[in-house]
């Protein structure tokens, strides 16, 4: 029985040695795995304060050229809604232009008319007729915005009056309107027709 114990006792010495082996293994190998780790842990750097300033100072020139666009988009915005406004504003208030300068002539045609019957005293009632009917007719036009032109003896003025011809005269000053030939008219301040004037020089 003494004989057969001695190679149990053997086999187990050399269990304990493999195994002794292996644990050394294993911790070999985590301590390579640890350094490797590590290794790649410190191989991670953090950038430099520079660095971090430059990046700072590149995001703030974008945010200041996001900025710009947006303020130069803004008022593009706002100079289109003022022109939009104002052509609304001008669509309505000269948008009789056309039949107001058609009713002109009708205008003309009752002075001439009450031009021709002066001094005639047979067409005296006619002709304050025709005066009541002319008065009514500017104060319907004056409400509609159309102002008369008349300049006479006022100086000329080339944004308001037409020069026809030019008359030597010791009456008024050079350059003033002599005479009217035609009245001219504006609505609001839009000329719708010049005055047509003779000119002193």
């Amino acid at each position: 029985m003494g004989d057969r114990q001695e190679p149990i006792a053997e086999n187990s010495t050399q269990a304990e040695q493999e195994n002794n082996k292996w644990q050394s293994f294993q911790q070999e190998q985590q301590v390579i795995q640890d350094s490797e780790e590590g290794k790649s842990a410190g191989s991670l750097e953090h950038p430099s304060y520079e660095e971090l300033e430059e990046k700072l100072t590149t995001m703030e020139q974008k945010a200041q050229e996001n900025w710009d666009k947006f303020l130069r988009a803004q008022a593009e915005l706002d100079n289109v809604r003022r022109r939009a406004e104002k052509d609304v504003n001008n669509a309505y208030k000269y948008a009789q232009d056309k039949l107001l300068n058609a009713l002109l002539p009708v205008v003309d045609s009752l002075e001439r008319a009450i031009e021709s019957c002066q001094g005639n005293e047979a067409d005296k009632v006619i002709i304050e007729g025709i005066e009541l009917t002319l008065k009514l007719f500017l104060d319907t036009l004056e409400k509609q915005g159309i102002k008369q032109l008349n300049p006479k003896g006022e100086m000329f003025d080339p944004n308001f009056h037409e020069a026809i011809s030019m008359q030597e005269t010791q009456e008024v000053d050079s350059g003033c309107v002599l005479n009217v030939i035609q009245k001219g008219y504006k609505l609001h301040d839009r000329v719708l027709r010049p005055a047509l004037v003779v000119v002193a020089k």
